[in-house]
């Protein structure tokens, strides 16, 4: 394909790493991909795997394999590694090893749609020299519906009332704003509750630091400032595209309440009790609760 560019590295390390950052940077529904030479070539490339999994960075990574008859048989071939599916599977959220031609676009379409579902995080697909010397028939499908849909309607409903009653709201802006392209959605549900934003440092380009909603980043906002001061009095903290397993007991303690809009249900209620969960996509989710909120006058 004449419009994929091919950038050559050094090393299998710095060939992760830009993967990675070529996946965040460009923000959804794009990807990184990698392509290394198997065992010492992909346990090389796993630090960018491992620093992708832990960021929610969709990375594609495509690795090689020794011969097909030598597979886990342990006889010492070139960049052999015992069962690399298992070796990566920590820093994985999906991976599969294609030992025929035909088997190929089956894999690869689950493989983007891993990447383009749920919470963004590296898969790996492994295959063998032989599949890529041969020729064979295969049938090309079309890519998985990949829709992220909006958070329950009700919930939403019940999110609205509580910030509609809120009198101090605040927002932390993660890195899924960005993954999810729910910036203007975050600039929109800040303007209707006329509320500040702080970022973690994964979301610092989740709203731009001359909006004057934003608030810079939490780590920031000491006691002594206005911002810091701001963020402790918040009744109501609204975390979107974060863990917010890094904030600490102040700005969840006493009738503090958290609403948590996250694509991956499971994060919901991990750091803090008193948590209302929204699980759905990023930017949708918002741009209800903003209608609601502003229909409420």
């Amino acid at each position: 394909e004449p419009s994929v560019r091919f950038i050559t590295t050094r090393h299998e390390q710095a060939t992760g790493y830009m993967a990675d950052g070529y996946a965040r940077a460009g923000g959804g529904p794009g990807f990184g991909t990698a392509l290394v030479v198997p065992g010492p070539g992909l346990l090389n490339a796993a630090g960018g795997l491992s620093t992708a999994y832990s960021v929610s960075s969709p990375v594609f990574m495509i690795s090689g394999q020794v011969q097909r008859d030598f597979i886990g048989k342990d006889v010492g071939m070139l960049h052999e590694v015992n069962d690399q599916l298992t070796l990566i599977e920590p820093i994985t959220k999906w991976r599969k090893r294609v030992l025929e031609v035909g088997e190929i676009p089956a894999a690869v379409q689950e493989a983007v749609y891993q990447l383009k579902t749920g919470r963004p995080r590296p898969v790996e697909i492994e295959v063998p020299p032989e599949t890529m010397e041969e020729q064979g028939e295969a049938t090309l499908l079309d890519p998985k519906s990949a829709v992220r849909e909006a958070a329950d309607s009700t919930r939403i409903d019940s999110a609205a009332e509580m910030l509609i009653n809120a009198k101090s709201p605040v927002i932390i802006a993660g890195g899924g704003v960005g993954l999810g392209n729910a910036h203007d959605a975050l600039g929109e549900l800040a303007e209707a509750l006329q509320a500040g934003v702080f970022t973690t440092l994964n979301g610092k380009s989740a709203i731009p630091w001359s909006n004057p909603f934003s608030l810079g980043m939490n780590r920031g906002a000491s006691a002594s400032t206005p911002a810091g001061k701001y963020y402790g009095e918040a009744d109501v903290v609204i975390g979107v595209g974060s863990r917010l397993a890094g904030l600490g007991g102040s700005i969840v303690s006493g009738d503090k309440k958290v609403i948590h809009i996250d694509i991956d249900s499971e994060e919901i209620g991990r750091s803090h009790d008193n948590t209302y969960g929204l699980a759905g996509d990023a930017g949708k989710t918002m741009k209800e609760l903003a209608a609601r909120i502003r229909s409420a006058g």
